[in-house]
């Protein structure tokens, strides 16, 4: 069986109303809790809270960027993370784009890919209490050790969307994370990854038996992030340029709601899980079925659902 996770925050839910639901996540076959990192949340205070809710749920930050934090502060807050949770927390760790590191916290995105493979070396040192002096080409630490390091380092996964940054994933780190594809994309990514790594991706899934709610959903979430650079060419790899390319005309001409009516509904629904529970379920498993190690849903209001139903209702145990 695959693992099946959940995303948190949930949309249209505050932080601190999320107990009840992390507490009952196992019960309901639930094995992970990932969080994510833009312009809500951070990172790891989700994580801090769940590990101390549900106590046996694996727990990862589905990515703090590379960029945002030193490299000291981001090994210290894994380091927290990992005796929060022993042998229970991931670290996931990315690029970012360039809107969150440039634009919105004035940092030059340079070199990402070194950046990324720069911060994974570093972190495999720091995290198992060794002293580290090293001149990495994107940055240098001197000195640097952990007051207390976790007894157990935890796994490292990198955001990978290209081949390049997959074959680092494979061949450094303990997993690639992706984002925003359709089950047969899943055949494409292993391709480059292999086997053997594990394979994780956030699924955006609305629970609604109406495909209008859902696409007009859908919609807005397609030109949020595949109009940004990085999204943009990792569905040009994956075969969809063409079909964004109306999209991406109308958003450079500063077009919004062009670029919104011109996604194609197919785009939507490779994209976007959505259909009454139980479809969303059997989708969810066709990911699995064609390589994905753990799906973790980004539920989406839909369906007159309220969160705490929907998490029920798209368990892996229901039904």
């Amino acid at each position: 069986m695959s693992r099946w996770g959940l995303t948190i925050p949930m949309t249209g839910l505050a932080l601190s109303e999320h107990r009840e639901i992390v507490e009952g996540l196992s019960t309901l076959g639930y094995t992970d809790v990932w969080s994510s990192e833009s312009n809500g949340t951070d990172g790891f205070t989700p994580l801090a809270l769940a590990s101390q809710w549900n106590p046996t749920v694996r727990l990862g930050p589905a990515v703090v960027p590379v960029y945002t934090r030193g490299p000291a502060l981001l090994a210290q807050q894994a380091a927290t993370l990992a005796d929060l949770a022993p042998g229970r927390f991931v670290l996931g760790i990315g690029t970012s784009s360039e809107t969150i590191v440039r634009r919105w916290n004035g940092i030059p995105f340079d070199e990402p890919y070194k950046r990324t493979r720069d911060t994974l070396r570093f972190l495999r040192k720091a995290l198992t209490g060794e002293k580290v002096t090293e001149e990495y080409e994107t940055f240098s630490v001197t000195g640097f050790r952990l007051d207390t390091p976790p007894a157990e380092p935890p796994p490292i996964v990198l955001a990978a969307l290209r081949p390049g940054m997959l074959r680092l994933a494979a061949r450094e780190a303990d997993g690639a994370i992706t984002n925003w594809l359709a089950p047969e994309d899943v055949r494409t990514v292993r391709g480059v990854v292999g086997d053997e790594t594990e394979l994780l991706a956030r699924l955006f899934v609305c629970p609604t038996g109406d495909p209008a709610e859902a696409r007009a959903l859908g919609r807005r979430l397609i030109a949020a992030y595949m109009t940004v650079p990085v999204y943009r060419a990792f569905h040009e790899w994956l075969g969809r340029g063409e079909a964004l390319r109306p999209m991406n005309e109308a958003w450079a001409a500063g077009d919004r709601r062009k670029a919104l009516e011109v996604i194609p509904d197919e785009v939507v629904d490779d994209l976007v899980v959505h259909g009454p529970p139980e479809r969303c379920r059997a989708r969810i498993r066709e990911y699995v079925d064609n390589g994905l190690t753990t799906p973790v849903l980004a539920i989406l209001p839909g369906g007159g659902l309220s969160p705490a139903e929907a998490v029920r209702a798209l368990a892996p145990d229901a039904g």
